[in-house]
């Protein structure tokens, strides 16, 4: 790691541990609002993630991390406390609003409290869960079925004359997720809209502590499938960054394209089903129809739909010949073909655009306040994207810009997934023609990982950036995983998109931005 990174960013007073694209340092506890606040205000550097480990056995007590990434480097750094003999800590919510629900997952999943923080309540575990009990503590074994509590939870109230509440979910009409809505209208209009979450709730991060490292991947894989290779390369890339291995160049390549389908995939399913939700029905059919060649595309390349079992520490698994390619980019031809004629067609629609534009716009200081990232950020002007920021796999030798607009809304969101669709397809095109030829897939270093290390591993998949943050215990054995989803951050500003439109209006809202339930719930 660069010296003057490092002599830039971290005062002198402390020791810094550097190994990977990590450095870590210990920071007294009553230090850490400071420091975090000149991080992020006068460094801008970007949280990617806090989470808290549980290092008792070892004589460390409880350790929270405080992550921040440096754009460009591809360096993070991660200042932490050590809680020996208390189980509070300082909040940073009140300067740092993206860091409330970091902070109350690790009082929900550790019983570590954050001090003055504004809204303390339990996130993702329901109330069926008893408070005194926690899941990611060591000393709760994964097996356990702990006795069934008897908790409310109470929906934030709004009064006032001819306000009234409408509920939705958990269950869904279609095909979907569990997830609860609770809309507060007068008429049709919408006063507040709060989502309540955790019903796909599954204890991923306890499993990661418990299996093997070929079961860790596949586990990764099915954090939110629909994001599988993604999440399976963000988490390869963590233990990578802690086993110090290198990575062939053609494994490289191979990840891009495999990365870019999958964005390709969703994204025209999602351009599709925003039409679809708008009452336009060409669109709809179109987006279903494109996407289904990209999923058969993935089958023949993969031997799955969703492009599992690819990803391993060290490459991949599986080549893409040059007959391969050749087909690729073929279909790609065809299908790049038909999406510029569907959306000429659409955006010929008077109608379809009078439904989108105006409609679930978010400001732009709540979504910088919240941290907002991935096609909700870009849709908004915020120009994140870790493909650019932390160049990855073989990002840094291809061309490319961030798709970008500025209202913020529906049509804007829709938008910025048609301009990545023409991006994705030049990336693969780009990645195919560069490849190269007669390398290895996977190194042959042996998989050691550092002991008592942290590793960070970080993607852009098609919702926005996902993060990994794995530690080691004193055995080189993985003892911690933390998963952040851009869903996690995400569904924090649906509410605030959601309110002064009226109800019938929240489908289309809540599909522009298409989050994963299972993602943020874990």
């Amino acid at each position: 790691m660069k010296r003057e990174i490092t002599e830039k960013y971290i005062p002198d007073k402390f020791k810094i541990r550097i190994e990977g694209n990590v450095a870590a340092y210990n920071v007294p506890i009553d230090e850490i609002p400071e420091i975090a606040n000149q991080l992020y205000f006068a460094h801008t550097l970007q949280l990617k993630t806090i989470t808290a480990a549980d290092e008792r056995s070892e004589g460390g007590g409880f350790k929270i991390y405080y992550v921040f990434g440096v754009p460009k480097e591809n360096v993070f750094l991660a200042p932490y406390i050590t809680l020996t003999d208390q189980n509070k800590f300082p909040s940073i919510t009140k300067a740092i609003h993206e860091a409330s629900g970091y902070e109350r997952k690790i009082e929900t999943f550790f019983g570590l409290k954050p001090t003055k923080h504004p809204h303390p309540r339990p996130i993702i575990l329901h109330e069926n869960w008893p408070d005194t009990v926690f899941p990611l503590r060591k000393d709760f074994d994964w097996r356990d079925r702990p006795p069934e509590a008897h908790g409310s939870y109470e929906f934030r109230k709004v009064e006032g004359k001819g306000i009234y509440e409408i509920p939705v979910g958990p269950v869904h009409a279609g095909i979907i997720e569990p997830g609860h809505f609770r809309f507060s209208v007068i008429g049709e209009e919408i006063v507040s809209l709060e989502p309540k979450l955790g019903y796909k709730h599954k204890g991923t991060e306890k499993l990661f502590e418990v299996l093997p490292m070929a079961d860790k991947i596949r586990l990764s894989e099915r954090v939110s499938g629909d994001t599988s290779f993604t999440h399976s390369l963000a988490f390869c890339q963590a233990v990578e960054n802690l086993s110090g291995i290198g990575i062939p160049e053609r494994a490289k390549y191979v990840r891009v394209v495999f990365s870019e389908l999958e964005r390709l995939a969703n994204h025209l399913n999602d351009i599709g089903l925003i039409m679809l939700d708008a009452g336009y029905n060409f669109g709809g059919s179109n987006g279903a129809r494109l996407r289904e060649i990209i999923m058969q595309c993935c089958e023949r390349l993969a031997g799955n739909r969703f492009l599992r079992g690819i990803n391993t520490v060290g490459g991949v698994a599986r080549d893409i010949t040059s007959e391969m390619s050749g087909g690729l980019l073929s279909d790609l031809k065809n299908v790049h073909r038909d999406f510029n004629d569907v959306i000429e067609i659409a955006e010929s629609s008077f109608s379809l655009s009078n439904r989108l534009s105006g409609t679930g716009k978010l400001d732009r200081q709540i979504a910088l306040d919240h941290g907002v990232i991935g096609v909700t950020g870009r849709a908004i002007g915020i120009a994140h994207d870790a493909r650019v920021e932390y160049p990855y796999a073989a990002y840094d030798k291809l061309k490319f810009e961030i798709a970008l607009e500025e209202e913020g809304d529906v049509r804007a969101r829709w938008s910025v997934r048609v301009k990545e669709v023409h991006s994705s397809m030049n990336i693969i095109e780009q990645a195919l023609r560069s490849i190269p030829l007669n390398d290895e897939l996977i190194s042959g270093d042996e998989t050691v990982l550092r002991s008592n290390s942290c590793g960070v591993g970080v993607a852009e998949g098609w919702r926005g950036d996902i993060v990994y943050f794995v530690a080691t215990d004193a055995a080189g054995e993985v003892s911690r995983v933390d998963v952040r989803d851009p869903s996690f951050i995400n569904w924090t500003v649906l509410g605030y998109a959601g309110k002064g439109n009226v109800v019938p209006d929240f489908p289309l809202i809540n599909k522009s931005f298409n989050l994963s339930y299972s993602g943020n719930d874990l």
